[in-house]
This record gives C-alpha cells, sequence and structure tokens, in this order.
C-alpha cells in the first residue's frame, strides 16, 4: 500500500503545480490516502458525491493517465464517497493488494458506463422489484435468473439498472468478460460480418463472454436474419450457464415481428418491470442528483422541488434535465431558488407540456374527505381526528389511499391534510389499503366506487 500511497502524493503534487489553484484547492486537497487496491482499482475517497461527480466527469482520464506513467501494470483510479467508504469498513478491517491482471484494457472494451452504479440507482415502489433482481443476478451470475429481462417506458432507468449489472459483476471479478450492445449496434455489427465475412470475429466478439447485456431488444423486429444470429447466440451462452440481461420497452409476449421461439426463451427466467415513478420517489430522485450537481444538497427548498417533479411525471432523464435547467438558470442570474423563478426557467418546457391537472387545491383534496366521510357515514371532523376507534380509522386510511392514487401527493403533504400526521403513517395506511384490496373484492368494490365518486375516470 506503501507504493501507491507514494504514487498519489506524486500525482497531488503534480497537480497542484499544474492545474488552477481554486481547483486543486476544491477538488483534490482533501483527497488524502489511499483507502485500498483490488483488482487493478485504487480507490481513493471523495468528501461528497459532488467532489466525486466532478472527478469521475472531468479528471478521471487526466488521472488515470498520470497514473500510467507510474506502473507497469494497468491501474485505475475509483472514486468512492465518505459513506461508501464507511460501509466497507464496517464489512472488514483488512485489505489485500491482490494480483495485478496483466490485460485489464479489456474491460475498457465491455461498453459500460461505470457510472452506471447501484449506489446511486434511486429505489422506490415502481423499480423495487427490478432493483432487488438485479442485484441477485450480479451476485449470482447465470445461477439466480437467466435471462434477467427488464422492461418499461423510456427514460425509467432500465439501462442504468442493465449497466449497475454489469458494473458491479467486474468491480467484484475483474476477469469476467461483460458486454453491453444497444440492439441496433448488433445488428449493425451482423450486419457488417455478413458483408465482409468476417463470421468468425463476429462470434468472438458475441459468446466469448460470460456477460451479455442488451439494450432495447424490441429494435429486432423485422430482422430476421439478426433474430437467428442472437438466437443462436442466446443458446450457447445459456448452455454455458453465461448470465443474458436484456431490457425492452415491452413485455416479451408483446414483442412485434419477433420469432416466438426467440421471445419465449426471453421468459426463461425473470421479467420485471419498471413503471413510472411517484411524486415522492421523483423527489427523491432530484435530491439524488442533486448530491452530484452541487456541493450544498439542500440548495433548492422543498416546494422547488415538488413543483419539478410535479409537473415531469413520467420520464426520469426528463425530470433531471429540468432541475439542471432550474440550477443552472437561478445560479447564473444570482436568482434565488422559488417556485417562481423555477417556473420562468422552465417555461419554455412547461408550454409543451399538459400541466392543467398538475395542480389541485384544497377543494378537490375535500371533496375526497367529504365523499368518504359521507360513505362511512361518519363526519369530517371524524375523520381528520386522532381517534382510533376502527369505524374511523379504516376511512383514514381509505382517505389517504385515494389523496394518493388520485393526484399523487407527497406523503408529507397528505400527513399536513390529516393533522400534519408523520409520513409513516401515511405509508403505512396507504400500504394497509393496497394489500386489502388485494385480497378482499368487497373492499376492493368499495375503493372502486369511491375513486369513481371523487372523480377517477371509468
Amino acid at each position: 500500500m506503501e507504493t501507491f500511497q507514494n504514487i498519489w502524493n506524486n500525482i497531488k503534487t503534480q497537480l497542484e503545480q499544474s492545474i488552477a489553484e481554486e481547483d486543486f484547492k476544491e477538488t483534490f486537497v482533501s483527497i488524502s490516502n489511499v483507502f485500498k487496491v483490488v483488482n487493478n482499482n485504487i480507490y481513493l475517497i471523495a468528501p461528497n458525491p459532488f467532489i466525486k461527480s466532478k472527478i469521475d466527469n472531468f479528471w478521471l482520464n487526466r488521472l488515470n493517465g498520470m497514473l500510467s506513467e507510474h506502473l507497469k501494470e494497468k491501474h485505475v483510479f475509483k472514486i468512492i464517497t465518505k459513506d461508501q467508504a464507511a460501509e466497507e469498513i464496517s464489512k472488514t478491517k483488512e485489505y489485500q493488494i491482490n494480483t495485478p491482471e496483466p490485460k485489464l484494457e479489456e474491460r475498457f472494451k465491455t461498453g459500460l458506463n461505470n457510472s452506471y452504479t447501484f449506489d446511486n440507482f434511486v429505489v422506490g415502489a415502481s423499480n423495487r422489484l427490478a432493483y432487488t433482481s438485479a442485484i441477485k443476478v450480479a451476485d449470482q451470475p447465470g445461477e439466480f435468473a437467466n435471462p434477467l429481462y427488464i422492461f418499461g417506458d423510456v427514460g425509467l432507468g432500465k439501462t442504468h439498472l442493465m449497466q449497475c449489472v454489469g458494473n458491479y459483476i467486474l468491480e467484484n471479478d475483474i476477469k469476467r468478460k461483460v458486454l453491453y450492445v444497444k440492439t441496433d449496434q448488433f445488428i449493425e455489427d451482423y450486419g457488417r460480418a455478413a458483408v465482409k465475412k468476417t463470421f468468425e470475429e463476429f462470434s468472438k466478439k458475441y459468446e466469448n463472454i460470460d456477460i451479455l447485456l442488451v439494450d432495447d431488444i424490441q429494435f429486432l423486429a423485422g430482422k430476421t436474419q439478426s433474430q437467428l444470429e442472437f438466437f443462436k447466440i442466446f443458446e450457447r451462452l445459456k448452455e454455458a450457464n453465461k448470465q443474458i440481461v436484456i431490457t425492452s420497452d415491452r413485455p416479451a409476449p408483446e414483442l412485434f415481428d419477433i420469432m416466438s421461439r426467440l421471445t419465449s426463451r426471453f421468459e426463461w427466467g425473470l421479467t420485471v418491470d419498471i413503471n413510472r415513478p411517484s411524486l415522492d420517489h421523483r423527489i427523491l430522485i432530484l435530491k439524488k442528483k442533486l448530491q452530484v450537481e452541487t456541493q450544498n444538497p439542500d440548495l433548492i427548498p422543498e416546494e422547488v422541488l415538488e413543483f419539478i417533479a410535479s409537473i415531469f411525471d413520467n420520464n426520469v432523464r426528463e425530470l433531471e434535465g429540468a432541475l439542471k435547467r432550474v440550477l443552472f438558470y437561478c445560479t447564473a442570474f444570482d436568482y434565488k431558488f422559488t417556485v417562481q423563478n423555477a417556473e420562468e426557467a422552465l417555461k419554455n418546457l412547461l408550454n409543451s407540456k399538459d400541466i392543467s391537472n398538475k395542480s389541485v387545491n384544497n377543494g378537490n383534496y375535500n371533496t375526497v374527505l367529504d365523499v368518504v366521510s359521507s360513505y362511512y357515514r361518519i363526519t369530517t371532523s371524524d375523520l381528520l381526528s386522532t381517534k382510533r376507534n376502527k369505524q374511523y380509522v379504516y376511512p383514514r386510511q381509505i382517505s389517504m389511499y385515494i389523496l394518493k392514487e388520485l393526484y399523487d401527493l407527497t406523503y408529507k403533504k397528505i400527513g399536513q391534510l390529516f393533522n400534519n400526521r408523520d409520513h409513516s403513517t401515511v405509508i403505512y395506511s396507504i400500504e394497509q389499503i393496497t394489500n386489502d384490496i388485494q385480497i378482499d373484492q368487497s373492499k376492493k368494490d368499495d375503493v372502486d366506487k369511491l375513486l369513481l365518486k371523487c372523480g377517477k375516470k371509468a
């Protein structure tokens, strides 16, 4: 470890002499000790996610270039945060410097984006099953579920989650051969091989691997020869117990113009979906994004985040793009982070969206309370009270469920409507009703009736 520490000290000295003093102080001064060296990765600890993101995005290639001048075998720096280091320390106190892997360069031909990790994937109800399944696949490649088939609309995190699997596997075993490829790239590779008669090279690329990650498989539609070739590759990898992960915008049975013997094989393992995140989940995504975009994660008030999240509710990429736009606008002009300034920053985007139903006033909420209390023959005051009698608790839980279902309010907001109840109480109540309507048809019928009475379209 001493050798690697000396190398880092030398690189820091070089940086101090060659880059702007402000950049050096802000980014590198606080990074002192080498944390560990494993699988040709030299781990450095950044003080916060913002510094980590800054180095990953703007400095890492330069650092690795400087590192190559000090070591015979290929090594790379890997930046982790203090929290990640603390978690590692809690697991074990001992680290060994592994024998260097002489062919580490192969790792960089995988097509993976190393910023896509489980650590920065924000988990919520809409993606929890997919996330949990992906972790198990990454931990037990070829054993837990093969293939893992992830589907969902554009921009919800399928590619991120798929690449988490590849990065996790490489993190724990550098000798694994992982290949990430978009389907259109696969089609292009096959077409080139057909023209140049280089099928051996094509087969080597797609079969001499341990993990195959294929993105947007729906684009195989209508490509008969490419489908046949993918079928052969799938069969050989599956027989060799090599892990396959596939993403798509729809379930396998709904894939258009793809041979049935191929789509049926996509269902051999485990199929999981990623849905549109709830408002609470979208706010968590924004908060996570803030950690890597600014040194002050509390820079933007909660009500501004809620405003952004309430408008951009379908696509995570769009959501994060809106946040960056607000950040740039207010920072560039030295404006306060307010809902009004956020609206001004986003006005061109808002003009193209239907926001007529995004904001709902308290009158609409009161309608829900009136309808539910009337249905169960209690007063609205009883509904909002702290009374624990069953005749009040159950309607209260129903009301919370309907408010979440119809208006996608935050748990905090719903709690405020019910005399500032804690958000954990709201979560419990909504989960309770969700479970009830799955196992009790009469309760489901009641909830369906109330939803219609409160304005849900039939």
